[in-house]
């Protein structure tokens, strides 16, 4: 497949171990290019590189203590494109903190567990199948 035709991913997570642990398992389940950021900043300045699906950490201030959290980030992407969709992933599992990210635009909100990998490339799925069909649909329309 040709690398424009290719799932653009962005992974932005301030643990750079789990941060490859993530690529590898998606790499190895998905035919993706994917982009990682240890911060949101770095994240934030390559936006023009227009991924089509960013996987964001809530937590983001493991590299830089003061760092942008995941919201502040969330809130950035969705600024400059507020139809790329933003997966939150994070080890708070408390519902305040979900609801919160998903008032922000967050596409999903992941608690990082033994099942947070399957749970991702289920959320991916549904994002792009979701994407396919409006794009589907706004084609239909525009010939109607």
């Amino acid at each position: 497949m040709v690398q424009e035709n290719k799932i653009k991913l962005f992974l932005v997570d301030d643990d750079e171990l789990y941060l490859k642990l993530l690529e590898i398992e998606l790499l190895e389940n998905a035919d993706l290019v994917i982009e990682t950021y240890t911060t949101g900043e770095n994240c934030i300045r390559n936006l023009d590189h227009n991924p089509d699906l960013v996987v964001l950490d809530y937590h983001l201030d493991g590299v830089e203590k003061t760092a942008m959290n995941g919201i502040e980030v969330l809130d950035k992407i969705k600024a400059f494109n507020l139809k790329i969709p933003v997966i939150m992933l994070s080890s708070q599992d408390k519902i305040d903190v979900a609801v919160n990210c998903m008032h922000h635009k967050a596409s999903e909100y992941i608690v990082k567990s033994e099942t947070a990998f399957i749970r991702l490339q289920q959320s991916m799925s549904n994002i792009f199948h979701t994407q396919k069909i409006e794009k589907t649909l706004s084609w239909y329309m525009e010939k109607m």
